[in-house]
């Protein structure tokens, strides 16, 4: 068996991955990527739609910057998120973008004078200002109050991830593809890296590291139907879990996509809507503008999802032999627009409805998109419990999202938290030396040998893939876009039976390499414990908050359930997870609690609320009129970053004054 030694091991070769594992290399640091596939096969190329960051460039994103982001951010987290974290977040995503135009995205420009664009169904024109002429351009999204999310047509993460990559491959950055990592290496305080099977050969090998960074992405796949592509199946959740000390956090905290197509689950951006689309019924009625009149299509995903779900409840639905859908309609904005802008849409369209989107309507419905949850961290990226493990990405319960991500803050995170963890990954390294007993490594190496073999022996047992679909459509069920007690109930229950049945597992091809039914087999176990913590999770939150959202408890509950969850597995025998929770501060928060801005304001109020609106008030009148932007944010909520992401960010309007 071989063990590797580096500095510093990324997990996966995505965007998240490939920024941290940059960084360490800029910084003189020995660094390895673990992939199962090519870096660029990873889910970020699926991401379409955008970045976003506060440029401020185009006309409708005069007057952005951080503190519109943060706010935008905040609120569509329903205030579920770590505003010191998403204070980092929304002043380094301007040098993101910019550091990537540098790389080499195409990012689309702005063109001056006038251009016609599609708001609120009705044609407009814009007039483009000449000093903002090739700079980064933008277009809306859903939550935000600027034109701020930057694109690349709708291949933004394709972009990207090529780009990213290149970058990685310049600074001759080994990707080890076609690899697994199924355990981590760890004494219960310190991470040391991990225990990885080859899916070709079957060889388990042990990566020692210094430091050790989860970035395999989201759990989507533990859901029948998700726009995830089918690696997103939440392994790198699993590694953290089945640590017994490392916690997930928020893992209830599901997002689901309102416009995904029908039947196959595949993504049309939010850029459809973005750029002037809508969304009609049965009878080509546009409804959103009945339950959100003031944003309409372009709410938040959580708040559209569930008008679309309420919607077709109401009998609206389109009838199918694949259930009931809607319309995404963007015919309005016409054929030379949808081949510029919306392309990769346009040949989903053709390649998998045979349907020609610049005339034909789209028929979609809300799917399993994203997972807020993940490996719990500080704002450093560094897990609580267990020195030298980082996450990063949509892995990762960083936590910027909180109970819903806004579209195009996840390419941006991928990016961003990238390259602020990997300054401190580096600064780990940098720190720690590697000290570690090889007979550690060897009792890991041989608990994943054994699990191997067990599997390969057992003569009598349960079909993996039949286990697979039942966990998957216990998780579409019951633990879907509306939740309640009494179906909660039955997914845990159901989950835990499952479990019990998974320990015993009827391998057809008893092959050791190159075996995808044993591959399945291993994560299948990993994945019935990832599932039952979101659904654990999901029960004992007896409130809704962004996208989690139970009929039983429809009040957002800030007085009770203003926390994130934490959830650990410390005993492997165990059928359900530990939880825990972790309050949220009020009076250290810069944004208290307040309305969001859909439906009815019917929360709970937390009773700090009121007295931090009044403390803020106070700082604001102690420091006068002539206090700068950083003296109000020290005085409000100070936040740390790596000196060279300090700097405040140059808008056009700054050229001005």
């Amino acid at each position: 068996m071989k063990i590797i030694y580096t500095d510093s091991l990324v997990i996966g070769a995505g965007l998240a991955g490939l920024r941290v594992a940059i960084a360490s290399k800029q910084r003189g640091l020995d660094t390895l990527v673990l992939s199962l596939i090519p870096a660029k096969r990873s889910h970020s190329a699926a991401a379409q739609g955008g970045m976003q960051a506060s440029l401020a460039n185009a006309l409708k994103g005069q007057g952005d910057n951080e503190d519109v982001h943060f706010h935008d951010t905040v609120k569509g987290s329903d205030w579920g998120c770590d505003q010191q974290v998403a204070r980092m977040f929304a002043h380094t995503a301007p040098k993101a973008v910019r550091e990537l135009a540098n790389w080499g995205v195409p990012w689309t420009r702005v063109k001056a004078g006038p251009r016609q664009v599609v708001v609120n169904a009705e044609k407009v024109t814009l007039e483009e200002a000449q000093k903002a002429h090739g700079l980064i351009n933008a277009r809306d999204f859903g939550g935000t109050k600027k034109w701020r999310t930057c694109y690349t047509a709708d291949g933004t993460g394709h972009s990207l991830l090529y780009a990213v990559d290149n970058k990685a491959i310049s600074l001759d950055i080994p990707v080890i593809e076609r690899v697994e990592a199924l355990s981590l290496i760890h004494d219960g305080e310190r991470c040391h890296g991990a225990i990885v099977r080859d899916l070709v050969s079957g060889e388990i090998s042990a990566y020692v590291a210094k430091a050790t960074t989860i970035a395999t992405g989201g759990y989507g796949r533990l859901y029948s139907v998700s726009t995830n592509a089918i690696i997103c199946e939440g392994i790198g959740a699993a590694l953290a879990l089945d640590t017994g000390v490392a916690t997930l956090g928020n893992m209830e905290a599901v997002q689901f996509h309102p416009t995904a197509i029908v039947p196959v689950g595949i993504l049309t951006t939010e850029g459809c809507r973005g750029d002037g689309g809508l969304l009609r019924d049965k009878d080509g009625h546009r409804f959103m503008p009945d339950y959100e009149p003031e944003k309409k299509e372009l709410a938040s995903r959580d708040v559209v999802s569930r008008r679309m779900t309420e919607h077709m409840r109401k009998g609206k639905g389109v009838d199918s032999p694949y259930g009931p859908h809607l319309w995404l309609d963007i015919t309005l904005l016409g054929k030379e627009h949808i081949d510029k802008n919306l392309r990769e849409v346009k040949e989903i369209c053709e390649n998998f409805l045979g349907i020609d989107p610049a005339k034909d309507w789209i028929p979609v419905r809300p799917t399993q998109h994203y997972s807020m949850g993940g490996v719990r961290t500080k704002a450093n990226g560094e897990s609580p419990q267990l020195r030298g493990l980082f996450a990063v990405g949509e892995a990762a319960c960083w936590d910027m999202h909180g109970f819903n991500r806004l579209g195009g803050n996840s390419l941006a995170e991928t990016v961003v938290a990238g390259m602020i963890i990997g300054e401190y990954v580096a600064d780990f390294c940098d720190a720690n030396a590697l000290h570690i007993d090889t007979d550690l490594i060897h009792a890991k190496l041989d608990e994943l040998n054994g699990e191997v073999n067990q599997l390969l022996s057992q003569e009598d047992g349960e079909n993996v893939y039949q286990l697979r679909n039942e966990m998957q459509q216990v998780m579409m069920d019951y633990v879907g876009i509306f939740r309640n007690g009494d179906e909660l109930e039955k997914a845990v229950s159901t989950l835990k039976q499952l479990i019990q049945r998974s320990q015993k597992l009827k391998l057809t091809c008893k092959k050791r390499h190159a075996n995808p039914e044993l591959v399945d087999a291993l994560r299948l176990k990993r994945m019935l414990r990832v599932a039952q913590t979101v659904a654990t999770g999901a029960l004992a939150r007896t409130e809704s908050r962004g996208a989690h959202a139970r009929e039983d408890y429809p009040k957002r509950d800030d007085a009770n359930w203003l926390n994130r969850t934490l959830a650990s597995w410390p005993n492997a025998q165990a059928l359900e997870p530990t939880l825990s929770y972790e309050a949220l501060d009020v009076m250290a928060m810069e944004l208290p609690p307040g309305y969001r801005g859909y439906g009815d304001d019917n929360a709970i109020a937390h009773p700090d609320t009121e007295k931090r609106n009044a403390q803020l008030t106070d700082i604001h009148e102690q420091l006068g009129n002539s206090a700068t932007a950083q003296q109000r944010q020290d005085a409000i909520m100070p936040f740390q970053l790596p000196s060279q992401f300090k700097p405040a960010n140059q808008r056009l309007e700054d050229s001005e004054s």
